[in-house]
């Protein structure tokens, strides 16, 4: 009998070791789905955590089991799934509006936050607090209609950049929570977004960053009206607030806007401190992590101190409500996709 020549050993052996692979994809599969799951994750307890989790309340027949149409997944939008320093994204969209708009406001050259703003005072604009972030929104929001205000902010991502960085901000999201949404979402769960940021602000975004839907983002609102303007329906955005999503808004935006107790929430600050307790109060299955921002060098590290995304009394608490603190400078390989 004639011996294989080289390459049809090569040809049989790679058959063979694709025939194996098969087979312990056949046998092993939970083992291999956990092995590929979450690659930008380092293999840390935190890790683990995440993907024990999943696989208790999909596993049918299990005590942890959970239906599908109740695996609803919550995520924080600022310093959760993208940038929050050194200021909020939305807050450098409403520096570069009152830039553009100033002509038609000469009040603004004495009046704050507007004068800080103009003169490049970022510390002058953090003084406002809460109130001065509110003001800069209806001001800079309002007077238009809701598809207009759809195009501006769609042309503002296009182009607009992150100050340190020099990226744009649609590459400022964070790829292991892009790789967590996708997990979630593989394993019958529905995600959504969960923020105090203005929800026609991210939505024009969302779909495309994170595969979220614009129909599954809870967010801030301001009034709108219904008119019409040459024989067309149009919403007009008024100046005025009609729903904050933050601290005690988030629980109250979940049940009103997505009519189901999350079985898995994500956030990063103390904005996020009702929404983690309200989620992991409830009897059964409630899963809870924060992200804590400990990496200097390749994003930013802050948390009790910081004016954008502080964490404090989150922080203190996590351990008691057995919430995961997920460290990013130690559980995340990757931080940026374009790392």
């Amino acid at each position: 009998m004639r011996e294989p020549s080289s390459m049809t050993r090569r040809t049989l052996s790679k058959t063979f070791g694709l025939l194996g692979l098969a087979l312990a994809y056949g046998f092993s599969g939970h083992v291999a789905l956990a092995q590929s799951a979450l690659p930008s994750w380092n293999d840390t307890a935190a890790r683990q955590r995440i993907i024990d989790f999943v696989k208790a309340t999909t596993t049918e027949g299990g005590v942890g089991y959970v239906a599908p149409a109740d695996r609803i997944a919550v995520f924080d939008n600022d310093g959760t799934l993208w940038t929050e320093q050194p200021f909020y994204i939305q807050l450098g969209f409403m520096l570069d509006r009152v830039k553009a708009l100033a002509s038609q406001h000469p009040e603004w050259k004495t009046k704050e936050p507007f004068k800080s703003i103009l003169d490049g005072d970022l510390k002058g604009i953090a003084k406002g607090g809460e109130m001065g972030i509110v003001e800069l929104g209806t001001a800079t929001h309002a007077g238009m209609t809701t598809d207009q205000f759809n195009k501006i902010v769609t042309d503002w991502f296009a182009t607009a950049k992150h100050p340190k960085t020099g990226k744009l901000y649609t590459e400022m999201t964070y790829l292991p929570m892009r790789e967590l949404l996708g997990y979630l979402r593989s394993n019958g769960f529905t995600t959504y977004i969960v923020s105090g940021g203005g929800v026609e602000f991210m939505r024009p975004v969302t779909a495309e960053l994170y595969g979220i839907p614009p129909q599954q983002v809870v967010g801030s609102t301001i009034a709108t009206q219904y008119a019409i303007v040459g024989d067309v329906p149009v919403l007009h955005r008024l100046p005025k607030v009609d729903f904050v999503d933050d601290g005690p808004g988030k629980p109250a935006g979940i049940n009103k806007f997505i009519g189901r107790k999350p079985i898995f929430v994500a956030g990063n600050s103390d904005g996020d401190y009702e929404m983690l307790r309200w989620v992991t109060a409830a009897k059964g299955p409630g899963f809870a992590m924060v992200i804590h921002h400990t990496d200097a060098e390749r994003e930013f590290a802050y948390d009790r101190q910081s004016s954008f995304g502080k964490l404090d009394k989150t922080l203190d608490e996590a351990e008691r409500r057995n919430w995961l603190i997920v460290d990013m400078k130690k559980d995340w390989k990757t931080v940026f996709a374009n790392e």
